[in-house]
This record gives C-alpha cells, structure tokens and sequence, in this order.
C-alpha cells in the first residue's frame, strides 16, 4: 500500500521530491529516470538526434550544461556512431570563469567525454572583463544594454564557430525550461515578435556555417535539474556570474518563481503558451532568412551580425580611450 511518504511510481521507496503541478512524489530513483525520459521524449519529439551524430554540448560548468553533458552520455551509449565533444566558453572573466572551466574539465574526463576550451580573448581579441571595463556605462545605459547582452551573442558566435571546427553535426544547449518562458517573455516586453519565431526547441538553417541547435532540456524545469544534478552527485559550479545581476531575466525569473509557488503549473503552461504564439507568429509574419555575414561570413539574420556591431562599437570606444 502506497503511504504519503511512499513513491507514487515505484511505491516502494520514500519519497524525496513532490511535484506540485502533478502531484506525484518521487523517490531518489524514479525522479533521475523521469527527467531522463523527459529529455528522451523532447529528443524524438522534435527529432533532434539521428543515430550517427557527432554532438557539440555547450558545457559551462554550471548546473543545467553538466547534467545536460551526464544524460546526453548516458543516452548516446547505445549509440557507437554517435560522438559527445563538449566545448567551454571562457569569456575571460576573473575569479569566475577559471573555476568553471576547472569543473567542466573535471567532469569530461571523469566520463572519458572530449574537451574544448575556446576563450574570447582568442576568438575576438578582448576578455569579456576588458568589454566591461572599456565599455562606458553610459554608452551601454543609452543601447539598453547590460554585459549580459554583449556576452550572449559572443557566447552564441562562439559556440556555433567551435561546434563547427570540430565538425559537429548537431550543438547542445542548456536551456532548461525557466530559460525558454524567460526568454520568451523578455521579447514581449521587447516587443521582439520576430526573434519569437527563431527560438525553437531545434533550429537549423539551409547555411552550412551554421551548426543546428538543440535544446534537450527545454522541457525540464530549472529546479528539478538542480535536484537531479544533486543526487547524481554532479559536481558544478554555483557561483553566479559577477556580471548577471544587472540583466532583466533576474526579475522575470523572480516573478515567475512567485508566481510557481502560488499557482504550481504556470510555467507549464507559459510554456505552452510560447509554443502556439511562435507557431501563430511564424505563420503570420514574413521572417527573415539567415544570411552570412559581410564582414566576418558568421549566419546573421542581417547583412551585418550583432557580433560585428557589438565589436565595432567596442573597437571605437576603445580607439576614443586610447587617443583622450
């Protein structure tokens, strides 16, 4: 007989977790293997995977790519054609990034997994600390724009880039589900319809220079990937970015905890509702097509990418600097 403190699947076990938007309690055992099947319906759902891939993983060191970096290596072990190589950004960040890249290195050996480590100092010529300190708080105040926003799209330059260099064929990020409704609610305030129909589960492009993007976390929310990461005992990195404190998805990711709390299953539904809005928008309005950029040749949804602009900016400032 199942008791409340008993598993709800197994009914056997104690429980260790209860999920409020369904009702169910889980054990240690049976809580690792719904999030595993979890990520094994988002795969085929939105056929992310062939049997044959050779997979780049983003891998920072923190909670959501580590355990993204565990299940896609327990998942792909049936598979022999199929390949992991992991790949860690170092944005250049002091006292931060350092440790990170020490755990990401950690736990690629650990499960014999290939590592990349690709830095922004040798990709664009500057530390993400050199943009903060070079960037005049005002120039950035009047764009809108925090470090956060000039990090993520050398981030996402960054990736694609390395993802190709080691040929991949498909590059895994760890957006878990509080990231997409995040971001997802950020273009509405932004007024951003457009990049709605570009944030899918998994993204390619006729462009060979772009690597398509999967998320197979996408359905997972950001608390039970945290609870998962601890009971398989996964080591990553808690410290926060000493930079993230200024960026906008702080306050929606507030709001939406609060809101979880009170009314378990919104996020869900949030979700959901993302969904039929990308699908309305998509059909509705005219998108863009990627292109290559003209100065550097990345994809870019216009002739010149954000990459191209955020440095031209930098340089120039830098140059102003220099000359005063």
């Amino acid at each position: 007989m199942t008791t409340s403190s008993t598993c709800t699947i197994c009914k056997q076990k104690p429980t260790v977790y209860k999920r409020q938007y369904s009702g169910e309690r889980l054990c240690s055992k049976c809580f690792c293997l719904s999030i595993e099947n979890k990520v094994r319906t988002t795969i085929a759902k939105h056929e992310m995977l062939r049997f044959d891939e050779k997979i780049a993983i983003g891998v920072s060191g923190g909670k959501d790519s580590m355990t993204l970096l565990h299940i896609l290596n327990k998942l792909e072990k049936p598979f022999p054609k199929a390949k992991l190589v992991a790949i860690t950004i170092d944005e250049g960040i002091e006292g931060y990034r350092n440790e990170a890249v020490r755990i990401a290195e950690k736990g690629c050996s650990k499960i014999e997994v290939a590592h990349v480590v690709v830095s922004f100092k040798e990709s664009f010529g500057h530390s993400m600390d050199e943009v903060v300190q070079n960037l005049k708080a005002k120039d950035m105040d009047d764009k809108g724009l925090t470090p956060c926003a000039y990090c993520g799209v050398l981030r996402r330059r960054t990736l694609n880039s390395a993802a190709r260099h080691v040929k991949a064929t498909r590059l895994a990020v760890a957006h878990n589900l509080d990231d997409e409704i995040q971001t997802f609610l950020l273009n509405i305030f932004h007024g951003d319809l457009l990049r709605l129909a570009r944030i899918e589960p998994a993204s390619s492009s006729p462009l060979s220079s772009f690597v398509p993007r999967i998320k197979p976390l996408c359905s997972v929310l950001e608390r039970e990937i945290t609870l998962y990461a601890f009971l398989k005992k996964i080591d990553f990195q808690t410290t926060p970015c000493p930079y993230s404190h200024r960026a906008l998805r702080n306050d929606i990711r507030a709001m939406l905890n609060r809101m979880e709390e009170k009314h378990p299953g919104l996020k869900y539904t949030t979700y959901r509702s993302g969904e039929k809005v990308r699908a309305s928008v998509r059909d509705t309005m005219k998108t863009s097509e990627m292109r290559n950029c003209s100065i550097c040749g990345e994809p870019s949804a216009a002739d010149l990418c954000q990459t191209c602009k955020i440095l031209r900016i930098f340089d120039s400032e830098k140059h102003s600097t220099q000359q005063a």
